[in-house]
């Protein structure tokens, strides 16, 4: 069903057009390359998805025929043991059973190794590119973090090591609104790994990614409503750069 499930393209167009919607209102700056950035992850995730609902069908054959060879050894063992030349003696039957008992326990935990190796491969894989979505929402919050509002509502000095500040109260309200944005699209391209992807190691590192753009997005928010509540905004003069007090 089209609403019950997110869609990879669909995610991925809107990255897309966020992309293109940045670079028309600030070109040339950092937070549209990141965007472009973001892009990639989008469309790397679309493929990914993909790819872990198929089979790997040549590390299945290979792991079934080890385990088969296995359980045939075990077989032969228990075959051998069971025809014994000459009567076991108590002593020798329970030395035997520990011996043979320790030997299924392993042989199990080899099996259970061979059969799982493909899970934790695709698991692998994903947990490193769930780590690549985190980092870029840390950049994504790296580029509002001098954006204050205050110098976009009333005059305030500069000091030689201050960042520049070339956003009027409009300009910088859409700057922090595409943070967000971005933030937000960073959680769901995280949530497309789990979603055809079940497993639990994967599920609460995507929740935690989840929990950090939601966090980020918060701090953002609170800059916005800053924006709208706040006295009046700078003058042009102001915003392009002249200086202004702290």
């Amino acid at each position: 069903m089209p609403y019950q499930s997110l869609d990879p393209e669909k995610i991925t167009a809107t990255v897309r057009t966020l992309h293109r919607r940045i670079e028309e209102r600030f070109p040339d700056t950092g937070l549209a390359a990141v965007c472009g950035e973001l892009v990639g992850l989008a469309e790397k995730a679309s493929v990914a998805t993909d790819s872990l609902t198929r089979p790997m069908i040549a590390l299945r054959f290979v792991s079934g025929i080890l385990a088969g060879v296995i359980v045939a050894g075990l077989g032969l063992m228990i075959f051998t043991l069971s025809t014994p030349e000459e009567g076991f003696t108590l002593v020798e039957f329970v030395q035997t059973l520990e011996a043979g008992i320790n030997d299924v326990v392993l042989i199990g935990v080899g099996i259970f190794f061979l059969v799982s190796i493909e899970r934790r491969l695709k698991r692998r894989k994903v947990l490193s590119a769930i780590s690549e979505l985190r980092s870029i929402a840390h950049i994504i919050d790296m580029h509002q973090l001098t954006k204050d509002p205050q110098h976009a509502l009333r005059k305030l000095v500069d000091t030689p090591a201050s960042p520049r500040r070339v956003f009027d109260r409009e300009a910088l309200s859409r700057y922090l609104d595409y943070c967000s944005e971005m933030l937000s699209l960073t959680g769901k391209i995280a949530a497309l790994y789990v979603q055809k992807f079940d497993d639990s190691v994967v599920l609460a590192s995507v929740n935690e990614v989840e929990a950090l753009t939601t966090g980020l997005s918060g701090k953002i928010w609170q800059k916005l409503v800053i924006l709208e509540t706040g006295a009046t905004p700078l003058s042009p003069q102001g915003s392009t750069g002249s200086q202004v007090v702290p």
